[in-house]
């Protein structure tokens, strides 16, 4: 049975009873520490975790052995002991010195926020490369601490388990089998990452435009992004929804085909091994021709959370004044009171980066890809192109994807003034409408 889980007894597998503390260093910011402990308890539910106690706990001086102070250690045992707690989630990062003394003080597990995290990706990755990039950055992250035993990768489980393990046994022979298993990895990694680069390149040949959501996690990319392109992607309230990237066709006003692609949620303090090995999926971000960055803009944090995405995103090298242009759309409008809306809107109105919407009852999404239309097609020029009646198909074609201002006939031969971009009037140029 999985370290997340406990049987009752009536013999059915619950989720583990969590204790969810979050050491507050006093640095401020923009979020505060409950804003910051309401995250953490719904990383803990992301993994089905039962959070049945939290507490922050201030910490002055960290201590190296056990990070808390000796009053504070206490405390959390007695908290254990009290709900009889199966794994403690500490939202921050420990040392392998620390988990290993906490552990042996509250006798439980205990387990950090970038171990969480890397759980949760563990136990949603689908694909075989999204699996592939979680195994390469939890091992990333073992390899620095004192490693038990890492049997865990032979099981068959979402997660890759390194809350359990028999002891720290051979500590040396499993680093170097870590570091073999990890070069394989990345092999196979490698191979994976090719196929989509030539994916990327046939579509780039193509050419259409692509459309990269990204956003904080459980912002409502997914959400939109069915409501754009009628899939039923998985949008649930839950952190970390979606972690392998999806891509479908959708049309654009003006547009007759463009692609987007919805990509795993940002999040504050992701750990930096998942940064780097999720860099192969992130780069349909980079590649994009255009950005929309999804804000829960009714989230108390969303300022946080965008400079949080803003961050993320200049890591892997998009955006910014030499990338793709980004759109900020605004969701969740329908959850603000009538005065926030009302200021939102005014601030929005000042913008051209910026679209109100409701993924969930579409208000804006409209709106939001007649910006997107706009967006794409701006570089496009108006071109005369005379055609015979009889030419259906390429009329009905230039309709499609561009947009025609004038339509003159002249007996049998019709004149359209049509905005097409370069690339778009050489594909027309040289299609065949027979």
């Amino acid at each position: 049975m999985s370290v997340f889980q406990r049987q009752d007894d009536d013999g059915v597998a619950r989720g583990a009873r969590a204790l969810v503390v979050l050491p507050d260093f006093g640095k401020g910011g923009l979020r505060s520490a409950e804003a910051r402990l309401e995250e953490a308890v719904g990383l803990a539910a992301a993994i089905g975790l039962e959070v049945c106690d939290t507490a922050v706990f201030r910490i002055r001086a960290p201590k190296p052995a056990t990070l808390f102070g000796a009053g504070q250690v206490d405390t959390l045992s007695a908290s254990v002991n009290a709900f009889e707690v199966d794994v403690v989630v500490v939202d921050g990062t420990l040392t392998a010195v620390q988990q290993n003394n906490l552990e042996k003080s509250l006798k439980t597990k205990v387990i950090d926020r970038t171990g969480l995290i890397l759980e949760i990706f563990g136990e949603r990755a689908a694909s075989a490369e999204g699996r592939l990039q979680v195994e390469i950055a939890h091992l990333d992250y073992q390899a620095g601490r004192l490693v038990r035993s890492w049997t865990h990768l032979e099981r068959q489980r979402g997660g890759f388990g390194f809350l359990g393990g028999p002891g720290e046994t051979q500590i040396e022979a499993d680093r170097r089998m870590i570091r073999d298993r990890m070069a394989k990895l990345r092999r196979e990694l490698a191979d994976l990452t090719r196929t989509r680069k030539l994916h990327r390149d046939r579509r780039t040949r193509a050419p259409w435009p692509t459309i990269a959501l990204v956003g904080y996690t459980n912002a409502g990319k997914s959400s939109l992004f069915n409501r754009l392109t009628g899939a039923s992607v998985m949008a649930e309230d839950l952190l970390f929804a979606t972690l392998d990237p999806t891509m479908r066709q959708i049309a654009l006003p003006g547009i007759e085909k463009a692609i987007l692609s919805d990509t795993v949620g940002f999040v504050s303090e992701l750990p930096t091994q998942l940064v780097a090995a999720f860099h192969a999926t992130l780069e349909e971000v980079v590649d994009a021709d255009i950005i929309v960055h999804v804000r829960d803009i009714a989230h108390p944090d969303t300022e946080a959370q965008r400079e949080d995405v803003i961050r993320v995103m200049a890591e892997i090298g998009a955006g910014g004044e030499e990338g793709a242009p980004v759109i900020e759309a605004w969701n969740k409008i329908d959850l603000l009171d009538p005065e926030t809306r009302g200021t939102r809107a005014a601030e929005a109105a000042r913008r051209d980066d910026v679209v109100l919407i409701s993924a969930l009852s579409g208000e804006g999404v409209d709106a939001l890809a007649q910006h997107l239309s706009g967006r794409l097609t701006s570089a496009h020029r108006i071109r005369e192109i005379e055609l015979g009646m009889v030419d259906g198909a390429a009329i009905a074609w230039l309709h499609a994807n561009g947009t025609v201002e004038k339509e003159t006939l002249n007996g049998e031969r019709l004149t359209l003034k049509v905005r097409l971009s370069d690339v778009d009037f050489a594909r027309f140029q040289a299609r065949s409408f027979s």
